[in-house]
């Protein structure tokens, strides 16, 4: 799987729409525990926040480019273990997806988000700060298999949408939009198809 991950490469256009664009990152992070049959997927519960446009969403780790980060990878290091406490470095780098556009607009443009995929190799137990409500390990058999797999409704600027999601276990979370797409960019990745 992680071969299949390190053979992921962003398309030009998804580099290029980010160079004039606000810019943010985040950590895909993966392990697999030695009682597990699936590697797992780790996300964060964002806390509540009525200035947050993702408040309550279940997210990677990340959040925005700071001027002094030197790359975006080192923007995705930076926030995941502002955020949660994990220390990743470039050596527990496996792939880089495609960027994934926002609805979020500011006058500076559309948002891009660049994911990084990791593997964590040590079980360190996450340390969280205000941002951050809850983390969640999700086998990737999970996904493979579509369980949980629906539509998500929502209002946004008045209008009604739609969009596939997963509903995660415990509590059924909702998983959808970036981070949704993130994940099937993942599962094809490896090879995966999709269930539904």
């Amino acid at each position: 799987m992680l071969a299949k991950l390190g053979e992921a490469r962003p398309d030009a256009a998804s580099a290029e729409a980010a160079e004039g664009s606000p810019q943010a990152a985040v950590a895909a992070i993966l392990r697999q525990p030695s009682n597990a049959d699936s590697a797992e997927l780790f996300f964060i519960q964002r806390a509540e926040d009525p200035k947050d446009p993702w408040s309550g969403h279940i997210a990677f780790p990340g959040g925005r480019r700071d001027p002094g980060d030197a790359s975006l990878l080192h923007t995705a290091i930076r926030e995941t273990r502002e955020e949660v406490g994990l220390d990743l470095g470039p050596g527990d780098l496996v792939a880089r997806l495609p960027d994934v556009p926002a609805f979020i607009r500011s006058k500076r443009g559309v948002l891009v988000v660049s994911p990084f995929v990791f593997v964590m190799r040590s079980d360190v137990a996450p340390t969280l700060n205000r941002e951050v409500a809850t983390t969640l390990w999700v086998p990737m058999a999970t996904f493979a298999r579509g369980e949980g797999r629906g539509t998500y409704a929502f209002t946004w600027e008045d209008r009604p949408y739609e969009l596939p999601c997963f509903r995660l276990e415990p509590g059924q979370k909702v998983l959808w939009g970036m981070t949704y797409r993130m994940v099937e960019t993942m599962l094809e990745a490896i090879g995966l198809a999709r269930v539904g």
